[in-house]
């Protein structure tokens, strides 16, 4: 730890930078002649190490000792900011522009405790997020695993305490903007870093409006470079795994598909981590006689424990009573609901499902999302269903997918015309007498019959007549259950 010199009548006392830092936000006045020395020092190591760096023409890690001090002094004059702004007014923007142009060949302690001083001085209101949201998204595309940690938490608790006691809209659309833009990129990792700030949010319901939903749904047509011109031929073993994948349509997918998850998993980090103590007792009855025995009956002790377990009890009801509220409708959170045009987006989306050349988990998550858009939005996609009926087979892989998929794409909009064909496919397919047991029903009814509720019923004309004896006793119409 560097000290420094500071006049004391006589004599000369040697102050380290955390004294200094203590006395400087005390009396600011009183210490303005040692602030100026050391923002010269500041400027003139900052020098000294960029020199040092371009002589070794490699990275700007060649001197330890100076990549330290480099470091206290930044971190010092990022605690002392808000008590000088005239000396340090333009401090913030300087660290921006040295990460922005050298944070890639920095040391990476360097680099962290930089970025942990701007952070500093955002908190501090000495810079908006709005001018260095671009930084931190370029600074999660760095190999640095503890900055990517640093600069995402930092970017979504920031909106968050934004937004925590009311919208802030003009900031949020400001904000929104920005990221939008990183979106759309063909940089990878700069549009996958969006991406997954836009998710997170979404997810804790921070940015729950139309524009963010739409966004994230968007980025499912995102075209990234090709894996195969990016590591070239020397992989070429693994080409098959990669080729044509776009990584940002594959997370939008997944975030799509796995919302319901996502916001399971959100109420499980924000709670107090005594889910135990939440769930509620059975032998605990929750009456006016138990609360009066609990506050009433008993030593201090026993009271003591009762009344411990009817808290319990409330706080098992509360959120019980809530997660009930939340989950009334399948769809009610997806970002799917915010799409601005779903019949465009849904026809987009299939015609590149017809055209894409991905491997078979890419094209099933893409069946599924075009399903949920068709049931959600009661959208006409009637090609959708002649496309199903060619892998409805017993030996198709994941085939209880694609029933469950092709039931949640079924409305009382689509023409039973339309659906005939599939529903004949299906019956051909799955239920005759040569059939084992679990393909008839263990398939369709335990994997479609949870899909077949989030959609209206819906009768075809009966056409049983050269059915198996297994529709022998269908009168007028068929129903898939």
């Amino acid at each position: 730890m560097m000290g420094v010199q500071i006049p004391e009548g006589d004599a000369s006392k040697a102050l380290s930078l955390p004294s200094l830092q203590s006395r400087m936000k005390c009396d600011p006045e009183g210490y303005e002649g040692e602030l100026v020395l050391l923002i010269r020092h500041f400027e003139s190591c900052l020098t000294v190490f960029q020199q040092h760096a371009a002589l070794k023409s490699a990275s700007m890690g060649g001197d330890p000792g100076a990549a330290k001090e480099l470091g206290e002094l930044t971190l010092f004059l990022s605690h002392v900011a808000p008590s000088y702004p005239k000396h340090l007014g333009h401090f913030p923007k300087q660290l921006a522009e040295l990460l922005q142009k050298s944070g890639h060949s920095l040391p990476s302690g360097l680099r962290k405790q930089i970025t942990q001083a701007l952070i500093l001085l955002m908190n501090r209101h000495m810079i908006e997020l709005a001018e260095t949201l671009p930084l931190f998204v370029m600074l999660q595309t760095l190999e640095d695993r503890e900055l990517k940690k640093l600069a995402f938490s930092h970017i979504v608790q920031y909106i968050r305490r934004m937004n925590l006691k009311h919208k802030n809209d003009v900031n949020n659309r400001a904000l929104q903007s920005i990221l939008f833009k990183l979106l759309q990129e063909e940089h990878e990792s700069k549009a996958k870093s969006a991406l997954a700030v836009l998710c997170d949010l979404h997810r804790r319901k921070v940015w729950f409006d139309e524009r963010t939903g739409n966004a994230i749904c968007i980025a499912c047509f995102h075209k990234s470079p090709n894996w195969w011109f990016r590591h070239g031929t020397e992989n070429a073993q693994f080409a098959g795994l990669f080729l044509l994948n776009s990584w940002i349509m594959i997370a939008a997918l997944s975030f799509i598909l796995g919302y319901e998850q996502n916001v399971e998993d959100n109420e499980n980090e924000e709670s107090s981590g005594d889910e135990d103590m939440d769930k509620p007792n059975p032998q605990v009855i929750l009456s006016r006689q138990a609360v009066y025995k609990a506050h009433h009956k008993g030593t201090t002790k026993s009271k003591k424990r009762k009344q411990a377990k009817l808290q319990r009890v409330m706080r098992g009801l509360k959120k019980k009573n809530r997660v009930q509220s939340e989950s009334g409708d399948w769809g009610s959170y997806s970002p799917l609901r915010h799409l601005t045009d779903p019949q465009a987006f849904g026809e987009k989306l299939f015609s590149r499902l017809q055209t894409c050349n991905e491997r078979f988990e890419v094209k099933m998550m893409i069946t599924k999302v075009i399903a949920r858009s068709v049931g959600l939005h009661r959208l006409v996609l009637l090609n959708f269903y002649p496309f199903l009926q060619k892998y409805v087979q017993p030996h198709q892989r994941d085939v209880t997918q694609l029933l469950a998929a092709a039931v949640q794409a079924c409305h009382d909009m689509v023409p039973p015309d339309a659906v005939e064909p599939l529903l004949k496919q299906l019956v051909n397919q799955f239920v005759h007498d040569r059939a084992r047991t679990e393909m008839k029903f263990g398939e369709l009814a335990g994997n479609g019959r949870a899909s077949l509720l989030l959609v209206p019923p819906m009768k075809a004309p009966c056409r049983c007549r050269e059915k198996p004896s297994a529709f022998a006793t269908c009168k007028s119409n068929f129903s898939v259950l």
